[in-house]
Protein backbone atom coordinates (compact mmCIF):
# COMPACT_ATOMS: atom_id res chain seq x y z
CA UNK A 1 0.00 0.00 0.00
CA UNK A 2 1.33 3.26 -0.90
CA UNK A 3 -0.18 5.48 1.96
CA UNK A 4 1.40 4.74 5.35
CA UNK A 5 -0.65 2.60 7.28
CA UNK A 6 -1.40 5.09 9.86
CA UNK A 7 -2.76 8.08 7.88
CA UNK A 8 -6.45 8.99 8.11
CA UNK A 9 -8.36 9.55 5.51
CA UNK A 10 -11.92 11.78 4.23
CA UNK A 11 -14.26 10.00 2.00
CA UNK A 12 -15.96 12.35 0.10
CA UNK A 13 -19.45 10.64 -2.16
CA UNK A 14 -20.36 13.15 -5.27
CA UNK A 15 -17.25 14.83 -5.30
CA UNK A 16 -18.33 16.27 -8.47
CA UNK A 17 -20.95 18.57 -6.54
CA UNK A 18 -20.32 22.42 -5.46
CA UNK A 19 -20.14 21.43 -1.83
CA UNK A 20 -18.09 18.98 -2.26
CA UNK A 21 -15.48 20.83 -4.47
CA UNK A 22 -15.16 23.16 -1.42
CA UNK A 23 -14.40 20.87 1.05
CA UNK A 24 -11.81 18.78 -1.56
CA UNK A 25 -10.38 22.22 -1.40
CA UNK A 26 -10.46 22.86 2.18
CA UNK A 27 -9.66 19.34 3.46
CA UNK A 28 -6.14 19.57 0.78
CA UNK A 29 -5.06 22.92 2.11
CA UNK A 30 -6.00 22.61 5.95
CA UNK A 31 -5.41 18.62 6.83
CA UNK A 32 -2.32 18.09 5.43
CA UNK A 33 -1.93 14.72 7.40
CA UNK A 34 -5.07 13.50 5.77
CA UNK A 35 -5.90 11.60 2.65
CA UNK A 36 -8.54 11.59 0.50
CA UNK A 37 -11.12 9.01 -1.00
CA UNK A 38 -12.57 10.71 -3.75
CA UNK A 39 -15.83 9.10 -5.53
CA UNK A 40 -17.91 10.38 -8.10
CA UNK A 41 -19.12 9.40 -12.06
CA UNK A 42 -15.79 10.49 -13.64
CA UNK A 43 -13.11 11.94 -12.16
CA UNK A 44 -12.75 15.37 -10.42
CA UNK A 45 -9.83 17.52 -10.94
CA UNK A 46 -8.13 18.31 -7.86
CA UNK A 47 -6.65 21.73 -6.41
CA UNK A 48 -3.25 22.65 -8.00
CA UNK A 49 -1.80 22.92 -4.43
CA UNK A 50 -3.38 19.37 -3.37
CA UNK A 51 0.05 16.94 -1.47
CA UNK A 52 -2.31 14.69 0.42
CA UNK A 53 -2.95 11.07 -0.98
CA UNK A 54 -6.00 11.23 -3.09
CA UNK A 55 -7.67 7.53 -4.31
CA UNK A 56 -10.35 8.33 -6.68
CA UNK A 57 -13.09 5.87 -7.74
CA UNK A 58 -15.46 5.73 -10.48
CA UNK A 59 -19.43 4.74 -9.03
CA UNK A 60 -22.64 4.77 -11.14
CA UNK A 61 -24.47 5.14 -7.97
CA UNK A 62 -26.37 1.56 -8.80
CA UNK A 63 -26.96 -1.20 -5.76
CA UNK A 64 -24.29 -3.09 -7.26
CA UNK A 65 -21.91 0.06 -8.19
CA UNK A 66 -22.38 1.37 -4.22
CA UNK A 67 -21.60 -2.55 -2.86
CA UNK A 68 -18.91 -2.38 -5.05
CA UNK A 69 -17.34 0.77 -3.63
CA UNK A 70 -17.50 -0.88 -0.36
CA UNK A 71 -15.28 -3.66 -1.28
CA UNK A 72 -13.02 -1.48 -3.23
CA UNK A 73 -12.27 0.87 0.00
CA UNK A 74 -11.09 -2.46 1.77
CA UNK A 75 -7.57 -1.14 2.17
CA UNK A 76 -8.77 2.08 4.15
CA UNK A 77 -11.07 -0.27 6.70
CA UNK A 78 -10.78 1.63 9.87
CA UNK A 79 -8.81 4.88 8.90
CA UNK A 80 -11.94 6.80 7.46
CA UNK A 81 -12.12 9.74 9.65
CA UNK A 82 -14.89 12.04 8.02
CA UNK A 83 -17.52 10.65 5.26
CA UNK A 84 -19.54 13.23 3.28
CA UNK A 85 -22.83 12.04 1.18
CA UNK A 86 -22.94 14.65 -0.71
CA UNK A 87 -25.30 13.38 -3.78
CA UNK A 88 -28.83 14.96 -4.38
CA UNK A 89 -31.66 16.61 -6.60
CA UNK A 90 -33.93 19.46 -6.26
CA UNK A 91 -34.68 20.10 -10.02
CA UNK A 92 -33.73 19.09 -13.55
CA UNK A 93 -35.22 19.30 -17.34
CA UNK A 94 -38.37 17.74 -16.34
CA UNK A 95 -38.72 17.36 -12.66
CA UNK A 96 -39.33 20.63 -10.88
CA UNK A 97 -40.61 20.84 -7.09
CA UNK A 98 -44.28 21.24 -6.83
CA UNK A 99 -46.60 24.17 -6.65
CA UNK A 100 -49.84 22.26 -6.14
CA UNK A 101 -51.28 19.49 -5.81
CA UNK A 102 -51.48 18.80 -9.86
CA UNK A 103 -47.65 18.99 -10.35
CA UNK A 104 -47.13 16.16 -9.10
CA UNK A 105 -45.95 12.99 -10.84
CA UNK A 106 -44.97 9.65 -10.10
CA UNK A 107 -42.23 9.14 -12.28
CA UNK A 108 -40.94 12.16 -11.31
CA UNK A 109 -41.01 11.31 -7.72
CA UNK A 110 -40.19 8.12 -7.72
CA UNK A 111 -36.95 9.34 -9.04
CA UNK A 112 -36.43 12.02 -6.69
CA UNK A 113 -36.58 9.59 -3.93
CA UNK A 114 -34.08 7.23 -5.79
CA UNK A 115 -31.66 9.69 -5.54
CA UNK A 116 -32.04 12.10 -2.72
CA UNK A 117 -33.31 8.93 -0.26
CA UNK A 118 -32.16 5.32 -1.52
CA UNK A 119 -28.88 6.27 -2.89
CA UNK A 120 -27.53 7.47 0.42
CA UNK A 121 -29.30 4.95 2.38
CA UNK A 122 -27.31 2.00 0.46
CA UNK A 123 -23.97 4.15 1.04
CA UNK A 124 -24.98 4.44 4.83
CA UNK A 125 -25.49 0.65 4.67
CA UNK A 126 -22.92 -0.44 2.76
CA UNK A 127 -19.98 1.44 4.33
CA UNK A 128 -20.87 0.27 8.24
CA UNK A 129 -17.62 -2.71 7.91
CA UNK A 130 -15.26 0.06 6.48
CA UNK A 131 -16.02 2.74 9.18
CA UNK A 132 -16.44 0.51 12.55
CA UNK A 133 -13.23 0.44 14.46
CA UNK A 134 -10.99 2.47 16.80
CA UNK A 135 -11.15 5.45 14.37
CA UNK A 136 -14.12 8.02 15.48
CA UNK A 137 -16.02 8.83 12.09
CA UNK A 138 -18.05 11.59 11.36
CA UNK A 139 -20.73 11.35 9.02
CA UNK A 140 -22.36 13.54 6.94
CA UNK A 141 -25.36 13.57 5.13
CA UNK A 142 -27.32 16.29 3.25
CA UNK A 143 -30.71 16.67 4.34
CA UNK A 144 -32.70 19.74 4.08
CA UNK A 145 -34.83 21.99 6.85
CA UNK A 146 -37.83 21.33 4.51
CA UNK A 147 -37.26 17.80 5.19
CA UNK A 148 -38.53 18.31 9.08
CA UNK A 149 -42.28 17.33 9.73
CA UNK A 150 -42.42 19.41 12.65
CA UNK A 151 -40.92 22.26 10.90
CA UNK A 152 -43.52 22.45 7.87
CA UNK A 153 -45.62 25.22 7.39
CA UNK A 154 -45.71 26.65 3.90
CA UNK A 155 -46.07 23.18 2.25
CA UNK A 156 -45.69 22.57 -1.66
CA UNK A 157 -42.17 20.59 -2.79
CA UNK A 158 -44.05 17.35 -1.90
CA UNK A 159 -41.52 15.50 -3.20
CA UNK A 160 -38.62 16.67 -1.99
CA UNK A 161 -39.57 17.49 1.32
CA UNK A 162 -41.07 13.70 1.23
CA UNK A 163 -37.50 12.35 0.19
CA UNK A 164 -35.76 14.41 2.79
CA UNK A 165 -37.99 13.29 5.72
CA UNK A 166 -37.45 9.73 4.51
CA UNK A 167 -33.70 10.11 4.41
CA UNK A 168 -33.78 12.01 8.56
CA UNK A 169 -35.43 8.68 9.34
CA UNK A 170 -33.51 6.78 6.95
CA UNK A 171 -30.52 8.36 9.42
CA UNK A 172 -32.40 8.01 13.09
CA UNK A 173 -32.51 4.18 11.78
CA UNK A 174 -29.47 3.45 10.81
CA UNK A 175 -27.64 5.04 13.90
CA UNK A 176 -29.65 2.67 16.32
CA UNK A 177 -27.74 0.27 14.16
CA UNK A 178 -24.08 1.74 14.65
CA UNK A 179 -24.43 2.54 18.17
CA UNK A 180 -24.97 -1.18 18.36
CA UNK A 181 -22.27 -2.07 15.71
CA UNK A 182 -19.81 0.48 15.04
CA UNK A 183 -20.29 2.77 18.28
CA UNK A 184 -17.24 4.98 17.15
CA UNK A 185 -19.21 6.40 14.22
CA UNK A 186 -21.52 9.95 14.49
CA UNK A 187 -24.57 9.79 12.01
CA UNK A 188 -25.52 13.66 11.01
CA UNK A 189 -28.17 14.85 8.53
CA UNK A 190 -26.80 18.00 7.54
CA UNK A 191 -28.98 21.21 6.60
CA UNK A 192 -26.27 23.04 4.40
CA UNK A 193 -28.73 26.24 3.67
CA UNK A 194 -28.76 27.96 0.23
CA UNK A 195 -25.97 27.10 -2.01
CA UNK A 196 -24.54 28.82 -4.78
CA UNK A 197 -24.71 26.04 -6.94
CA UNK A 198 -26.43 24.58 -10.13
CA UNK A 199 -28.85 23.07 -7.76
CA UNK A 200 -30.31 26.00 -6.15
CA UNK A 201 -30.11 28.44 -9.29
CA UNK A 202 -33.26 28.54 -10.35
CA UNK A 203 -34.50 29.70 -6.99
CA UNK A 204 -31.89 32.18 -5.53
CA UNK A 205 -33.64 35.06 -6.13
CA UNK A 206 -36.42 34.31 -3.38
CA UNK A 207 -33.33 33.84 -1.14
CA UNK A 208 -33.01 36.96 1.13
CA UNK A 209 -30.44 38.53 1.24
CA UNK A 210 -27.61 37.07 3.61
CA UNK A 211 -28.81 33.71 3.36
CA UNK A 212 -27.13 32.67 -0.05
CA UNK A 213 -23.73 30.77 0.82
CA UNK A 214 -20.84 30.52 -1.46
CA UNK A 215 -19.36 26.61 -1.01
CA UNK A 216 -16.55 26.95 0.30
CA UNK A 217 -18.24 28.84 3.63
CA UNK A 218 -20.50 26.00 4.12
CA UNK A 219 -17.65 23.45 3.36
CA UNK A 220 -15.92 25.05 6.50
CA UNK A 221 -18.91 24.76 8.99
CA UNK A 222 -19.34 21.40 8.18
CA UNK A 223 -15.86 20.96 9.58
CA UNK A 224 -15.82 22.92 12.18
CA UNK A 225 -18.97 20.95 13.42
CA UNK A 226 -17.43 18.17 12.83
CA UNK A 227 -14.22 18.93 14.51
CA UNK A 228 -16.67 19.57 17.72
CA UNK A 229 -19.42 16.98 17.65
CA UNK A 230 -19.09 14.21 20.44
CA UNK A 231 -19.75 10.82 19.09
CA UNK A 232 -23.18 9.55 21.46
CA UNK A 233 -24.72 6.95 19.81
CA UNK A 234 -27.63 8.96 18.63
CA UNK A 235 -28.26 10.40 14.87
CA UNK A 236 -28.21 14.94 14.94
CA UNK A 237 -29.84 16.53 12.53
CA UNK A 238 -28.06 20.31 12.22
CA UNK A 239 -28.25 23.15 10.00
CA UNK A 240 -24.95 25.12 8.76
CA UNK A 241 -25.16 27.04 12.13
CA UNK A 242 -24.89 23.68 14.21
CA UNK A 243 -28.02 24.60 16.05
CA UNK A 244 -30.76 22.04 15.95
CA UNK A 245 -33.47 21.49 14.01
CA UNK A 246 -36.34 19.29 14.61
CA UNK A 247 -37.09 16.47 13.57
Amino acid sequence: MADADKTQFNLIIGAGSGIAGALITALASEEPDSGLLLVSRKPVDLPESASVPVHQFRCDYSEAGIAQLGQDLSPWYGRIRLVVISTGILHNDSIKPEKRAEDLNMNNMLEVLRINTVIPTLFLMKLLPALRGEQPCRVFTLSARVGSIADNHKGGWTSYRASKAALNMVIKTAAVEYARRAPNVKLIAFHPGTVDTALSKPFQRSVPEGKLFKPDFVANRLLTIAADLPIDGDASYLDWAGKSIVW
